[in-house]
């Protein structure tokens, strides 16, 4: 969020507008009835939503959820990974785009620093988090050189290593094609440095193309693509931001109004049925057809919707 567009000045969300807990699980509900199995709580940043280990609570009450995880920058994590890990949270993916602090500092714009996050790290190992998966973004001539260092720090049984292009996530970021480091080139300069070995995937729409590292550390590397070699095909994601709006891509317009209804005392039939006329008219191919289609397209922000 660049300090000169998200000021102090700038008009946030009311509370009012933001989903409570219990209207969070009641969609979470909805969506885990029509088959969802997993679900991720990401941002922008979601410890700093008070009392998060409650909703965390809450979504591990409802029958048939498998898996819950969460996406977060690090900077708080080291005050609340045990909180989070009693109330049930399973997966831990942490931001973390350079080790060295000037690198780090560029890529985030942020007020703390590097080593705050390693810390967060390291208490969610000790909190039982592990692996802890780290994703950096990799744009070029920011952090391209920290493609090994990160490695080298993450690249064992402890982390699982990912390494994602740069992308044109909504309007503000000054996406440019020649800032995107192709994955085929991230996986090179690894190459050069590791020995790795193709992995399947974990399940049918992984994102990641992954790679065991055959050394005595161990861990496990993968390359997101979405831009060079894009997958919407085998999208299986949706996205609910925290206005109560469903979101059936990264890069959608628009989202699809779910807290109007609940608030004015839709059943849960009805809300699984929304869900449903949304997501089997989904056409979703925004990576497919970038350049050709997409320029003029409106973008939401990622810190409404999240990785």
């Amino acid at each position: 969020m660049p300090k000169e567009i998200y000021g102090s000045a700038h008009p946030f969300l009311p509370r009012s507008e933001l989903l409570s807990f219990e209207e969070i699980a009641a969609l979470a509900g909805a969506f885990v009835r029509n088959g969802v199995e997993k679900l991720r709580i990401t941002g922008g940043e979601p410890l700093l939503r008070r009392d998060l280990p409650k909703l965390i609570g809450m979504l591990r009450g409802l029958p048939g959820v498998s898996e819950i995880a969460l996406t977060t920058n690090g900077a708080l994590l080291a005050e609340h990974a045990r909180a989070l890990r009693g109330a049930g949270l399973d997966r831990l993916t942490v931001s973390v785009d350079a080790v060295e602090p000037t690198v780090f500092r560029a890529m985030n714009d942020v007020g703390f620093p590097v080593e705050k996050v390693l810390a967060g790290i390291e208490a969610a190992q000790e909190a039982g988090f592990e692996p802890v998966k780290i994703n950096a973004v990799i744009r070029r001539g920011v952090n391209e050189n920290q493609i090994v260092p990160l490695a080298r720090r993450f690249l064992n049984r402890a982390h699982v290593l990912r390494f994602i292009e740069y992308m044109d996530v909504g309007e503000t970021n000054g996406w440019k094609m020649q800032d995107v480091v192709p994955g085929e080139e991230i996986l090179r300069t690894l190459e050069s440095h590791f020995a790795l070995n193709p992995l399947p995937p974990n399940y049918p729409g992984e994102v990641a193309k992954r790679f065991a590292h055959t050394g005595p550390e161990g861990g496990e590397i993968g390359v997101i693509t979405s831009v060079t070699q894009p997958f919407c095909g085998d999208c299986t994601r949706a996205r609910l931001s925290a206005d109560g709006r469903l979101y059936t891509c990264l890069f959608s317009g628009t989202g699809h109004d779910l807290r109007g209804p609940l608030r004015a005392g839709a059943t849960d039939e009805h809300l699984d049925a929304a869900i449903r006329a949304v997501w089997t008219a989904r056409a979703d191919r925004y990576s497919e057809i970038r350049f050709s289609a997409t320029p003029k397209l409106p973008k939401p922000e990622m810190s409404r919707l999240g990785g």
